[in-house]
């Protein structure tokens, strides 16, 4: 018997991996982003159709390994001193975004007609939004290290932290124990989190470089150990209550610091897409469409509140700040949804009885509308940006001063460059080396602080911004840009 539920087990893994495949290959044809592709192939997969994915228990365990492999991957990234020069900005954007979402969505759900408890749940739930699904999109785009992707991750992190004091919650009402036991789950949750980093801050000290060390010798086994490392932190992380997430992420941090990282990231990079293939076809596989019918309209109402309402809060926030309208906008898009969580939290409504089957219908479809529609905004950000540059316009303040701040601009020849190049980058730096050995001098522009604060320290002229800024000194004759970006006369748009 077990033999053949093992074989039954093996045929539906398979089965899910060839339907994954399938439809991402349509996706991909029709030129629409992979992960709307998965999430459709999990819909498939799921009881309202094929009814393929029966062993939920397997399918979450991989899953759950594939977020704790692309946490781990983004903790591999994460430099502290960007942590600490960017906290201030992630807890302001976060907090103000969470207190926004909760407030408006409270008083939406009301004006749909949901009751008080039920908008409340609702308007909770609207406040999440999907680490994995954000990150994996940055990632792809390989803009985790940009400014906006770090304030993203950021507040990525706060908002988090917030699901988790939700959870507690909510879990210690499920408990019935009252007021005393969800302050003694948020005493145990702030415990495990302090001594959770305490922990990698010891071994970041003390351990992890002799011990990465030794590990090199042997590639193979040097994975292995990321792989378990990323797992047994995600699991610490999950017992004390702060998520695997927080757990996948903690453990990368407590390597980043080690020569190794890169390697580690590239032979993980491949099993992390395998893994978190299983979560999307999972997400797509528990969406209940049966229950979804008469929800349509408030779906969508809220739907339009969550894309529309969180990005301009952080452009908002972020313009307050001392950021640019366009940073601001394109670390705006990545909450332009809601998460599985989302789901979780209102199946727990459900099971206290606190809100009805509907609700849960309903926030199943903002859900599936909202991570459709925003991975189409993420993955055009920059073409968003670009068309709706004029009307963010009222958000900016006329100095952002905080970017030029991080930057470190200073008084830059710009009448002697020979060049001027648009984006510092790792393809940027090539091109650089290539002219400097040309005898070339060249004029760097970004709108990435960290890159200019780089390019600054390697010796290049560079200046924080973008081709649409202006510059008042002309080229000296015979000046070129590139990048297809001409220079213009002082006082029109495109001026560099």
């Amino acid at each position: 018997m077990e033999d053949i539920l093992a074989s039954s087990v093996f045929y539906e893994v398979a089965a899910l991996l060839v339907l994954g495949v399938a439809v991402g290959m349509v996706a991909l044809l029709l030129r629409q982003p992979l992960i709307v592709g998965l999430i459709a192939a999990g819909i498939l997969a799921g009881p309202a159709a094929l009814g393929i994915a029966r062993s939920g228990e397997y399918i979450d365990l991989l899953s759950e390994l594939g977020i704790a492999v692309l946490l781990f991957l983004v903790g591999l990234k994460l430099d502290l001193s960007l942590v600490r020069n960017l906290g201030r900005v992630a807890l302001a954007t976060g907090l103000g975004q969470v207190a926004f979402t909760a407030l408006f969505g409270y008083l939406l759900c009301l004006l749909l007609g949901l009751g008080a408890l039920e908008s409340l749940y609702v308007a909770v739930a609207l406040t999440f939004s999907s680490t994995i699904i954000i990150v994996k999109l940055l990632s792809d785009k390989r803009e985790i290290d940009s400014l906006h992707g770090r304030i993203a991750l950021g507040f990525l992190i706060v908002q988090d932290i917030f699901v988790v004091l939700a959870m507690v919650v909510v879990s210690a009402m499920a408990a019935g124990a009252g007021e005393a036991s969800a302050m003694a789950g948020l005493a145990r949750v702030v415990a495990g989190g302090v001594a959770m980093l305490v922990a990698v801050g010891f071994i970041i000290r003390f351990i992890a470089g002799p011990l990465t060390a030794r590990l090199a010798r042997a590639p193979e086994l040097l994975a292995g150990f990321a792989i378990g490392w990323a797992a047994l932190l995600a699991a610490v992380g999950d017992y004390v209550g702060l998520g695997k997430e927080l757990g996948g992420l903690l453990a990368g941090v407590a390597l980043a610091s080690t020569p190794y990282r890169e390697a580690i990231a590239a032979r993980l990079a491949s099993l992390r897409d395998f893994l978190l293939l299983f979560f999307f076809i999972a997400l797509g596989s528990r969406l209940d469409l049966a229950s979804m019918g008469e929800q349509v309209g408030a779906a969508l109402a809220l739907s339009a509140f969550v894309l529309i309402g969180n990005p301009l809060i952080v452009v908002v926030i972020m313009d307050y700040m001392g950021y640019r309208r366009r940073t601001g906008l394109l670390a705006g898009l990545t909450v332009a949804q809601i998460s599985e969580f989302s789901l979780i939290f209102m199946a727990m409504g459900v099971a206290l009885g606190h809100v009805a089957e509907p609700a849960l219908g309903l926030v199943t479809l903002v859900g599936l509308v909202t991570i459709a529609l925003s991975t189409y905004m993420i993955t055009h950000s920059h073409k968003l940006a670009a068309w709706l540059d004029a009307p963010l316009r009222m958000f900016e303040r006329e100095h952002p001063w905080r970017e030029a701040l991080e930057a470190g601009n200073t008084a830059v020849a710009t009448d002697k460059a020979d060049v001027v190049l648009f984006g510092l980058g790792r393809f940027g730096g090539n091109i650089a080396q290539h002219l400097r050995a040309r005898g070339l001098t060249m004029l760097g522009v970004d709108f990435d602080p960290e890159a200019v604060r780089q390019w600054h320290e390697q010796g290049f002229a560079a200046l924080y911004g973008d081709a649409s800024d202006r510059i008042d000194r002309r080229p000296a004759a015979g000046g070129r840009a590139l990048g297809g970006v001409r220079h213009s006369r002082p006082g029109r748009r495109g001026d560099a």
